[in-house]
């Protein structure tokens, strides 16, 4: 793994931001660095060089599907090298336009391997882990929830926050389902109360959130995982930022 050089004192606290080549996740990195200096905490991003991207180039029919003029050609490991490095000076460039002017410790760390496990070996229990609902996994209509980020919801040992670029953050009602609230949860900067809501299913809990424009919704871990056994892709359609916690020891 590289890491670049941290800029600026470390602290105690950490917030997490995957880069990648989508608009969500540089989304994603401007939630972070505000979260971060809001909590005077230590700006981390994360850059993996997918591995399975790599091993796709070197199979002979691989081919790279261009988004605007959807044409097709030959995609070589040698070419795949050069877009990988490509997109990680963009994530170089994008992490030092989020901090310009800031006082914050931030730093870069770059990673080969699969996207997930990455993240999970990076973060800790006490992180705010902040991610793009899509991201190269994406379809190129609508957003829907991408499979790295379906699955670090599900695992990450510390508070995940999914936000969408279509819908910034905004202050407003802590939406829950469940007692206790945790502490570090409601100090987020977006979140200036709580509301409980009386709601277990998945249509009931997409309709009441159809038209919120501000706050969040707080769900542990088990709670999305019966979520998403009645619906797969609930998440993608509610119009608010979605806090994932740990279920509670």
């Amino acid at each position: 793994m590289i890491v670049d050089a941290p800029r600026r004192r470390r602290t105690d606290l950490r917030v997490l931001a995957l880069l990648d080549a989508s608009r969500q996740s540089l989304a994603a990195l401007r939630a972070a660095t505000e979260f971060a200096t809001q909590r005077r905490a230590e700006l981390v991003a994360l850059y993996v060089e997918d591995q399975d991207l790599l091993r796709s180039a070197d199979f002979p029919f691989a081919r790279e599907v261009g988004g605007h003029s959807g044409l097709a050609r030959p995609l070589s490991p040698a070419e795949m090298q050069v877009t990988l490095a490509g997109q990680l000076q963009r994530a170089r460039r994008a992490l030092e336009a989020a901090v310009a002017g800031r006082d914050l410790a931030h730093s870069l760390q770059v990673s080969r391997g699969r996207v997930v496990n990455a993240a999970l070996a990076l973060a800790d229990r006490g992180d705010l882990l902040v991610l793009g609902k899509a991201g190269l996994s994406a379809h190129c209509s609508g957003v829907r929830l991408g499979s790295n980020c379906r699955a670090l919801i599900l695992q990450a040992p510390c508070t995940v926050l999914i936000l969408d670029e279509n819908h910034p953050p905004r202050r407003g009602p802590l939406r829950v389902l469940s007692e206790p609230v945790p502490e570090d949860v409601q100090a987020l900067p977006l979140c200036d109360r709580v509301e409980h809501l009386q709601l277990h299913d998945a249509l009931s809990l997409e309709r009441n959130l159809a038209g919120a424009r501000s706050g969040a919704l707080l769900l542990r871990q088990g709670e999305l995982r019966q979520l998403a056994a009645d619906d797969p892709n609930l998440l993608a359609r509610i119009p608010v930022p979605v806090i994932v916690v740990p279920d509670p020891h």
